[in-house]
């Protein structure tokens, strides 16, 4: 077995980004800071890059392209490409020694966590951030749902999305090695994304927080109408607090999850308790000042914990504040935006 697939988070730290991608190496350099993190581990870019090799879907991937006759100017062009590469390698079966150390991973996983099978979520994890761009599975539960939804994160690589992004920065279509992140699932009753600086003027002085009910994905992929806190971040005081509309929001089925309209008694009401945002605040000041920079946060609170250990950190990522942007990223996002994942 090649000991470069697989490490635990603790066994992480921000110098391994190139290793497993800078999500695992930020769940890695957060769980070594003693923050509340899920327990999960990490599969590198090294083992996208043999699963791509040992199984053969590199090289068909390569003959697949190899007898495009086009050279990829239009969206249908990245839409049927998408399609067929997707299909290479989700066909294939994970490699006999990969699989072994995944399931042997993921058993060690249930064992520390005392579930028979702990339910995850498989997450993307690049050497380069793409928030959004690859996709998230959440609610895997099982050996073989987690075998399977791997494979499909490494798929998902070849996304018209992706393509159009590889071709516009002028680099091979046919390889982007990603980590993929496997974490034990939160019973998030709530969920979102912590600003440390405003995101649309960049002022330092102000956290920015944004809430739905349940997962946080219906926030991140913009979804729903979040709930709004504002933080003074020197005292952690909230001094605004703004009611979203909360239309829907993302809960747990047996297995994954669905999207379902939220109750007029939710979505007429606040997720976060002011001690809560103010925790989540909290944690955010201590991720910017070890980080050094502005950091965007993913946080959930687990309703089966007690105040303050049910509010959870996801992920950490440097900022983007808007007006950092150049004209041209912005409406380079705008069309990347227009692709399907």
């Amino acid at each position: 077995m090649s000991m470069s697939w697989i490490s635990w988070f603790d066994e992480l730290g921000q110098e391994s980004k190139d290793l497993v991608g800078k999500k695992c190496a930020n769940l890695g350099e957060m769980t070594r800071m003693g923050l509340r993190v899920p327990q999960g581990f990490a599969l590198s870019l090294e083992a996208y890059k043999d699963f791509m090799s040992l199984t053969g879907a590199a090289e068909e991937i390569k003959e697949y392209l190899g007898k495009a006759n086009h050279d990829f100017e239009e969206i249908r062009h990245f839409n049927e490409a998408s399609a067929e590469l997707r299909r290479i390698v989700e066909s294939k079966d994970l490699p006999p020694e990969m699989k072994e150390a995944i399931v042997s991973h993921y058993q060690e996983l249930c064992r520390r966590c005392i579930v028979e099978e702990v339910a995850v979520s498989t997450r993307s994890a690049g050497a380069a951030s793409h928030p959004g761009q690859y996709q998230t599975y959440l609610n895997v539960i099982g050996e073989s749902d987690l075998r399977e939804k791997v494979i499909k994160v490494w798929s998902s690589t070849f996304n018209p999305r992706s393509l159009s992004a590889r071709k516009r920065a002028g680099v091979p279509l046919e390889n982007d090695p990603i980590g993929v992140a496997v974490l034990k699932m939160v019973n998030a009753r709530s969920a979102g994304v912590l600003f440390t600086a405003d995101p649309n003027t960049g002022d330092p002085s102000r956290m920015i927080i944004e809430a739905n009910w349940g997962l946080g994905e219906s926030v991140v992929g913009g979804e729903a109408m979040p709930d709004v806190y504002i933080l003074e971040k020197e005292g952690l005081e909230v001094i605004e607090r703004k009611l979203g509309s909360k239309g829907k929001y993302i809960t747990f089925k047996e297995v994954g999850v669905v999207e379902e309209e939220t109750p007029s008694e939710k979505s007429e009401s606040l997720c976060l308790s002011n001690e809560e945002a103010k925790e989540i605040g909290r944690l955010g000041k201590i991720l910017e000042t070890h980080f050094g920079v502005p950091q965007d946060a993913e946080w959930a609170i687990d309703q089966d914990l007690k105040f303050p250990e049910s509010v959870i950190l996801l992920q950490t990522r440097p900022e983007v504040i808007a007006q950092q942007k150049e004209p041209v990223e912005q409406v380079l996002d705008l069309m990347l935006g227009s692709f399907g994942s």
